[in-house]
């Protein structure tokens, strides 16, 4: 469905399983072990047999391609050739690091690695490997940092239960669990949320099974009461005749809920999750009765209402209410029956028969709509609407009131873990049909950092939320709010950047460049710890292992540009920015002239794998008529050696990693460019300016002119710079910086090889030389 709709309208995309599949298993599965926590505190302790698991078995937690290569089926490590050895801890004898890695061995190196890439794979592997070893993973937090497979320790922890507290407190957990998707669309992330939630819930019964059987085997004399509610959940399936069929339908009745503002999206949900019961029956006499979720799954405007008990409260207060604490109080009752009418009507479907009648429903629907139409008239008068253009209004913003539709997750504090992938669209897109009201973010001009905000006051206390938004998300000042608001209230904060060059997570679409954000529970003390990645490129053939070779780093948003979301994905990463900060003393923006003179740099906007910055005004000309091509800066300098010097610095791999780092990774902006710090001596280095000048004439040797004939008739002529050509000279750059800042040869050698497989234009394949 997501797939055939007007996407650049609606903003709404097809979300791959992979995606989906990352994002609901890190923020469901997570929050089942802090909710067990609670209930079972001791079975969380350091030394327990719940994290034996990993100390014991540590392969079987490390994904496939992270151990592709690195350890073999004996568990011990893969021997590797000794010219590549020879450069593990030397820099200066890593020769042949760029070729493809393991060439003669397709059972050792994943699609398109090198052999740099496997150096770090494997090394990060088996640092991994010694933690679990060590028991330094001890926390489900700690899994998700290190990016382990939380489904297979979910799984284990589960089968290997010793406890029955334990297993209790994880079933209890999984049974309760309640899941929001608020833009949910076709279903795609409801989905995943299904496919993660039922195993989990099978392995609960087969080991409450397992401690059953165990029981009545032994002989052993023991309280008629020993394991009574075991036997009450199993006795409650085995009254069903398919038991995957009544797992699947508890879920889909209990734990999944989600709203979406297009009712054909919502139809085609509910229709994904039915046909996914259904297929589970082999026998029509096996079917029992469908479940109704149309109270789970609803059509609404997310945006739009009244969340939480504060807002209605707000609402009253404002408009002045004579009896604004009894008003209060009625609605909350009113909502309180509502929300006792809909869990009854939820255990009559799995728990009392399997039936409801009409009459329920319509019951249950009227007392929902009584109150949900009184509260339209408060909002409607927040709006500023007259009586006349009521149901105008009505029927374009469609108003969502949580507080009321979902009052008994509401009134708990809100949804244990809220996924999903919000509309990629600009707000200004959807102003005439509705306004929003109320929101911190609105600023930030997208709907997405809008629902985030949104998301963040429907999940609970304890609850995490996860969402693929667009990248600018990362660094973007217009998306500052919206980062300050997940800082504020997440505890722990998870940020994956994407490329879509050259392989995309959205097939099909362009500049479709993105980010995943995980967020834990907020701290009653202490700041949010934020955690990172590198900004990921891959392959197309590549994509199975993009998610399992993950890495985090615990990174400061300090470092250069406060608040930002850097795209650090390793230690180097963060130690050259850092070396960066202190070894200056000012930022390239001071150096400029405010007039124009004879001496300056122009730089290309437009920015993909290189900066493409000159001394002069490159070849441009349209109609025969030359002039300064469009879509570049022009930065002025007092003499032509610092032009030279700026040059040099600006097609460094060095600025490169920067513009990646804190740039949107397309554009490059003058205010990137201004807070660039160079190194406290720059003036005084007269090599650079001389670098500067061999690079310029460099770059227009190997430029090509190019000829466009547009549409309109108009002939443009332009130089086409191949700046791959120029690498030695631009590492010249590199290697000098690098004295300036003080680098290490570790961290020259991750300048200049930075992401070079990509760069040298080996989009596709490993880099020959």
């Amino acid at each position: 469905f997501e797939k055939y709709i007007n996407q650049k309208q609606m903003g709404a995309y097809y979300t791959k399983e992979d995606i989906t599949e990352y994002i609901a298993k890190n923020t469901i599965v997570s929050y089942l072990f802090d909710a067990a926590r609670k209930d079972c505190r001791i079975a969380f302790e350091p030394d327990s047999s719940l994290w034996r698991l990993l100390r014991d078995n540590p392969d079987a937690y490390l994904y496939p391609a992270m151990k592709k290569g690195v350890i073999d089926g004996q568990g011990g490590t893969v021997p590797i050739p000794d010219e590549i050895a020879r450069g593990i801890d030397k820099p200066s004898r890593r020769v042949g690091w760029n070729r493809p890695a393991w060439p003669d061995s397709l059972e050792n190196a994943l699609p398109t690695e090198t052999w740099r890439e496997y150096a770090a794979r494997r090394k990060r592997c088996l640092e991994v490997r010694e933690k679990l070893r060590s028991g330094e993973v001890r926390t489900i937090d700690d899994l998700i940092t290190h990016n382990l497979n939380i489904r297979q320790f979910a799984q284990d922890s589960i089968t290997h239960c010793e406890g029955p507290e334990l297993l209790r407190a994880l079933y209890k957990a999984v049974s309760t669990v309640t899941v929001l998707d608020p833009a949910c669309g076709s279903g795609a992330f409801l989905f995943a949320a299904l496919n993660i939630l039922e195993p989990l819930y099978e392995a609960c019964l087969d080991r409450m099974r397992a401690f059953t059987d165990d029981l009545a085997w032994s002989g052993e004399p023991h309280s008629s009461l020993k394991f009574e509610y075991f036997r009450r959940e199993l006795a409650k399936v085995e009254r069903h005749p398919n038991r995957i069929y009544f797992i699947l339908k508890s879920i889909v009745v209990h734990n999944l809920y989600g709203v979406d503002l297009m009712e054909e999206a919502v139809e085609i949900c509910k229709l994904r999750l039915f046909l996914k019961l259904v297929a589970q029956v082999d026998n029509v006499s096996d079917l029992e009765p469908l479940p109704d979720i149309d109270f789970n799954i609803r059509t609404g405007n997310t945006l739009v209402g009244y969340a939480t008990r504060k807002d209605v409260r707000a609402a009253l207060g404002g408009q002045q209410h004579l009896g604004f604490d009894d008003a209060l109080e009625r609605i909350e009752e009113q909502a309180e029956e509502i929300a006792r009418k809909f869990q009854q009507f939820r255990l009559q479907q799995t728990t009392y028969g399997g039936e409801i009648t009409p009459a329920d429903k319509k019951a249950l629907r009227s007392c929902q709509r009584s109150l949900a139409e009184e509260l339209n008239r408060y909002l409607a008068d927040q709006y500023k609407v007259k009586e006349k253009g009521f149901k105008d209004w009505l029927a374009s913003h469609k108003p969502f009131h949580w507080f009321v539709e979902f009052h008994e997750i509401m009134a708990a504090s809100g949804f244990h873990a809220v996924i999903g992938n919000p509309p990629w669209q600009e707000y200004t897109a959807v102003r005439k049909q509705y306004r929003i009201q109320g929101f911190d973010t609105e600023k930030c001009g997208n709907l997405h950092g809008i629902f985030t905000e949104r998301a963040i006051d429907l999940r609970g206390r304890a609850g995490r939320l996860s969402f693929i938004v667009q990248l600018p998300l990362a660094s973007s000042s217009r998306m500052a709010p919206v980062r300050d608001e997940l800082t504020r209230t997440s505890g722990g904060l998870y940020v994956i950047p994407f490329d879509d060059r050259p392989g995309k997570l959205f097939e099909g679409l362009e500049n479709c460049r993105s980010t995943i954000f995980v967020s834990t529970p907020a701290r009653q003390n202490g700041p949010c710890d934020l955690y990172t990645t590198r900004y990921q490129r891959w392959a197309t053939v590549a994509r199975q292992a993009l998610f399992e070779k993950i890495r985090f780093v615990l990174s400061s948003a300090s470092i250069l540009h406060p608040g930002a979301f850097p795209k650090f994905g390793s230690s180097a990463m963060s130690s050259v920015f850092r070396k960066v900060r202190e070894q200056s003393d000012s930022i390239l923006g001071v150096l400029a002239t405010k007039r124009p003179t004879d001496s300056y740099v122009f730089y290309q906007v437009a920015t993909g794998y290189w900066v493409k910055a000159t001394i002069d005004f490159p070849f441009y000309a349209k109609d025969g008529h030359a002039g300064p091509p469009p879509h570049g800066q022009t930065v002025y300098y007092s003499d032509h050696k610092t032009a030279a010097q700026i040059c040099a610095l600006l097609n460094s791999s060095l600025f490169y990693v920067y513009f990646i780092a804190y740039g949107d990774c397309f554009h490059l902006t003058d205010a990137l460019v201004k807070a660039y710090p160079p190194p406290a001596k720059l003036c005084e280095d007269s090599g650079l300016a001389v670098l500067g000048q061999k690079l310029q004439c460099d770059l227009a040797a190997n430029a090509r002119r190019k000829t466009i004939n547009t549409r309109q008739g108009s002939r443009t002529e332009y130089a086409e710079f191949f700046v791959s050509k120029s690498k030695a000279i631009i590492d010249q750059i590199d290697a000098l910086l690098a004295d300036h800042y003080g680098f290490t040869d570790e961290e020259l050698d991750f300048i200049v090889n930075y992401d070079i497989k990509y760069r040298m234009g080996g989009a596709d394949g490993a880099l020959e030389q």
